[in-house]
């Protein structure tokens, strides 16, 4: 069975639109535990467009399950993350203009620059997972920096229009999930999976949790978030 964190960035960015008290972050993340998430994803960027540094406080001592916070690798970061103290850190690239993270890591070109701060997380006893694109060479490299987890970036599946392109994305999942769990790293998977394609790619046996967050919070402006995070572990498992 595959495990759901629902990332509840986009509650913070209709708040952040009007500027406004609510909706609560972390009042969704309550909510989301109650429908049966496993735990609670967020992303602190650097422009602090959705989560704000108070969120993380408040979700720290409001979640059960597992804290898990998306980050770039930016000493801001560090020293947010080093005082929240979540249960997993998630290493992803980050630009200004991107609407959402678009990429797994170049680790063939940063591999230094994630060691190192790996190695502060690390340090602070924080465990560290890294969002990759689902190659094998990505895995290797992830694997080379002593990673427990790794997180495969699952974009051109959920982009796929046709049968062929996204049998073809789900192969190259499944293979990198393969061999990830072949050098015992723990495998999650997230970005634009919904309520559509997320049967598909739940059928592979390695991945032990999926982060979703957008069609989550879309959905449960409609039916509430109880309700949209059962729908979701639902088609995950179906």
């Amino acid at each position: 069975m595959i495990r759901l964190s629902v990332n509840i960035d986009h509650v913070a960015t209709l708040r952040q639109v009007r500027k406004a008290r609510d909706p609560d972050p972390v009042a969704a993340a309550v909510l989301a535990e109650l429908g049966g998430a496993c735990g609670i994803t967020v992303h602190i960027r650097g422009d602090r467009r959705h989560i704000q540094e108070r969120d993380l406080y408040l979700l720290r001592e409001t979640v059960r399950g597992k804290l898990n916070v998306e980050a770039a690798l930016t000493p801001d970061a560090v020293k947010v993350i080093q005082a929240v103290r979540p249960d997993l850190v998630t290493l992803v690239p980050e630009r200004p203009d991107e609407p959402t993270t678009e990429g797994g890591l170049d680790l063939a070109a940063r591999a230094a620059e994630v060691a190192e701060y790996a190695g502060l997380y690390r340090e602070a006893e924080i465990p560290v997972s890294l969002f990759i694109n689902p190659d094998l060479e990505a895995v290797k490299a992830a694997g080379k920096l002593g990673v427990k987890t790794v997180e495969l970036n699952t974009l051109a599946f959920g982009a796929a229009a046709t049968d062929e392109a996204r049998e073809a994305e789900i192969k190259r999942v499944t293979e990198a999930a393969r061999a990830a769990a072949r050098l015992k790293i723990e495998v999650h998977m997230g970005h634009d999976i919904n309520y559509q394609n997320a049967g598909f790619i739940g059928e592979i046996g390695e991945i032990g949790e999926a982060s979703i967050g957008h069609a989550i919070v879309a959905r449960a402006t409609l039916v509430g978030m109880e309700r949209a995070v059962r729908e979701m572990l639902a088609a995950l498992n179906e």
